[in-house]
C-alpha cells in the first residue's frame, strides 16, 4: 500500500496533534486527512507554517489542561447514582460499565465524558459506594464517587406471621389451665381425708 507524508493541521486521536509529520496510507491522506483540511501536503512552503501550527497547539493543549483541571475539581465533589437490577440476594445482574456511567454522568449532572476516560480497575458488581478513577488528560487525574443502588424491591413480610404469634400465644396457655385443673384436683382429695377424720369422731358420741 502507497504511503505519503503530510503535515497535521488539527489534533487526530491515534495519530498525532498540529504540526506534526507524519506518513499515512496516501488513500487515507488523498480522501480524508486533506479534503477535511486536517493535513497539508509536505512541501517547502508548507513547512513555513509550522510555527504558526505550534503555536495554535500549544494553545490548544493549555485549554484542554484549564478545562480539565476544572472538571477534576467539580466532579471530586458529585455522587453519581447508577440504578441496577438486582436478584433477591441483592447480587447484580451484570456489572456497571464505564459507557453506564458516561451516560448518568450526562443525564444527572450534563457532564459529557468521553466513556474512555474513565478507568474501572475491576468491575462494579456489588451495591454501595465506590470510587472510580478518571483519566482527564495525560496530565490531570480525578476521581468520582458513584453510588450503585438496587431497583428491586424489598420483599414485604409475610401477613401470616401475626396470626402464627397468636396461636402460640393461646398454646402457651393451655399448661396453666391444666396446672389449676391438677390444684383443684388435689384439693379435692384432701378435702376428703378431713371429712372421714370428723365423721370417725362423731360416730362414738353417737
Amino acid at each position: 500500500m502507497a504511503k505519503t507524508e503530510v503535515i497535521l493541521t488539527h489534533n487526530i486521536v491515534g495519530l498525532g496533534g498540529e504540526s506534526d509529520q507524519v506518513r499515512v496510507a496516501a488513500g487515507y491522506a488523498r480522501n480524508y486527512l486533506l479534503p477535511q483540511g486536517f493535513a497539508i501536503p509536505v512541501s517547502g512552503a508548507n513547512k513555513r507554517r509550522l510555527e504558526a501550527l505550534k503555536q495554535r497547539r500549544a494553545e490548544r493543549e493549555a485549554h484542554e489542561f484549564n478545562t480539565m483541571s476544572e472538571l477534576a475539581k467539580g466532579i471530586s465533589k458529585l455522587i453519581c447514582v447508577i440504578k441496577v437490577k438486582t436478584g433477591e440476594d441483592g447480587k447484580l445482574f451484570g456489572s456497571v460499565t464505564p459507557g453506564m456511567i458516561a451516560d448518568e454522568l450526562k443525564h444527572q449532572f450534563d457532564i459529557a465524558l468521553d466513556k474512555r476516560k474513565i478507568h474501572l480497575e475491576h468491575a462494579l458488581r456489588t451495591l454501595g459506594e465506590h470510587e472510580v478513577a478518571l483519566h482527564l488528560h495525560p496530565e490531570v487525574k480525578g476521581t468520582l464517587k458513584v453510588r450503585v443502588e438496587s431497583l428491586t424491591p424489598v420483599a414485604a413480610p409475610s401477613p401470616e406471621s401475626a396470626p402464627a404469634e397468636v396461636r402460640t400465644e393461646k398454646r402457651g396457655r393451655r399448661p396453666e389451665k391444666v396446672e389449676a385443673a391438677g390444684e383443684k384436683s388435689r384439693a379435692g382429695r384432701a378435702e376428703k381425708p378431713e371429712k372421714a377424720a370428723k365423721a370417725e369422731k362423731k360416730s362414738p358420741a353417737e
